[in-house]
């Protein structure tokens, strides 16, 4: 009778502040909407004691509504609990329909985060090593001694395949009368060889070849196509079930797909590049981003040696506090101070994955509105506690 009386004074206490600060995100209205991850006394004490940030959280984020126009998701997490989630704006801003914490969005550049496991996973499963070559694969591929671990860093010297692949694409983003992808961007390169930035491993410099690359890499090496892989080595097993790598018959299925706009409010066009994947090309929502993280903090997909890889940076060549790892932005302030993150953009969609270790923080923004606000997140840092002096780094281009 007492562990009863017990339960119901918890759970009425849940639903007394579920009624006062957890109105429903599905709406689609811009009230605050703080969650906690389940139905239990730690939840309830986490959002006790967190009342004010998530009453500052609210404050700023409407702030950046107003002054901003910031139009998308966002979810704030630490220590494992969700403290903040919240939806504000359209979907299609011309149709006016209200979006939802389930809208999915093109994670654009985020999305290497995801191909970069991948790897890894193969990696760990022995079936690639990061010192091979891309001609082990891809015989005819027409620069050499470039590695996996170059592509993940993004020290292979490759140009930019959004560059030099426009020329041999007509306007219906069709190559050779076939529409333009990863296979696409090969035979290009093949047939026209365009320069190299820098010698391999000489330098860093992003370069989305990499990634689209890497992608046809996992198509090689596992016998499934990228979308597939995917799907079965980490978005079904980490349930995320709104999550997936753009295509015709995913897309069609799914009714929160978001439209991605200009800065002015305009409807981008689907048109060139949009087939390239691993570079981007994966859509997801909020909730299943924080799934995510999640899994990585929880050593699920990739074990933590790997992590420790991924998380380390390899272009050392410029002192300072930011690097790259494997498919990770790092902001390094010692031992006990690394963020992890990935900024994305892409045909009107912005997106930020924050990471800090340390207290297992998570900041994600998702935009359908392009805005490089969205990047801009040391307001939100402020109230998270242990601001870095090189937040401000994270403000630059994905």
């Amino acid at each position: 009778m007492q562990q009863r009386t017990l339960f119901y004074t918890i759970y009425f206490l849940f639903c007394v502040i579920a009624f006062v600060i957890l109105p429903s995100c599905e709406t689609g209205t811009t009230v605050s909407s703080a969650t906690v991850a389940s139905i239990n006394q730690d939840s309830i004490l986490f959002i006790k004691k967190n009342n004010t940030k998530i009453k500052q959280l609210d404050a700023v984020l409407k702030n950046r509504v107003n002054a901003d126009g910031f139009n998308g998701c966002v979810l704030i997490a630490q220590h494992g609990q969700v403290m903040y989630k919240n939806v504000f704006g359209f979907s299609n801003l011309k149709m006016q329909d209200s979006l939802k914490i389930s809208s999915v969005f093109q994670l654009a550049s985020t999305s290497k985060t995801l191909t970069a496991a991948a790897i890894l996973l193969l990696r760990d499963q022995n079936k690639l090593k990061l010192t091979d070559y891309i001609q082990q694969y891809f015989p005819t591929f027409p620069y050499s001694k470039i590695t996996i671990q170059m592509l993940l860093t993004h020290r292979s010297g490759l140009s930019n395949y959004i560059y030099f692949s426009e020329p041999y694409c007509d306007a219906n983003n069709c190559y050779n009368g076939k529409i333009f992808d990863n296979n696409s961007v090969l035979e290009i390169m093949e047939s026209t060889k365009p320069s190299l930035y820098a010698a391999p491993n000489r330098k860093f410099e992003y370069c989305n070849t990499n990634y689209a690359l890497l992608a046809s890499i996992i198509e090689k090496v596992s016998g499934l196509s990228y979308a597939d892989f995917m799907e079965q080595h980490i978005f079904e097993p980490l349930g995320m079930n709104n999550t997936w790598v753009c295509g015709t018959k995913k897309d069609s299925l799914c009714k929160f797909k978001t439209k991605g706009h200009t800065a002015a409010g305009t409807l981008e066009k689907d048109t060139y590049a949009d087939n390239v994947i691993g570079d981007k090309g994966i859509y997801s929502t909020v909730e299943d981003l924080y799934k995510w993280s999640q899994a990585l903090y929880a050593g699920k997909i990739l074990k933590k040696e790997t992590l420790e890889e991924a998380y380390t940076g390899y272009s050392n060549e410029h002192p300072g506090k930011r690097n790259y790892g494997y498919g990770w932005r790092l902001i390094d302030e010692g031992p006990d101070n690394k963020v992890v993150y990935h900024n994305g953009w892409w045909h009107g969609y912005s997106s930020l994955f924050y990471r800090r270790i340390s207290d297992q923080t998570t900041v994600i923004l998702l935009s359908n509105k392009f805005s490089s606000k969205t990047y801009h997140i040391e307001d939100i840092i402020a109230v998270l506690g242990n601001s870095y002096s090189s937040i401000a780094e994270m403000k630059k281009k994905p």
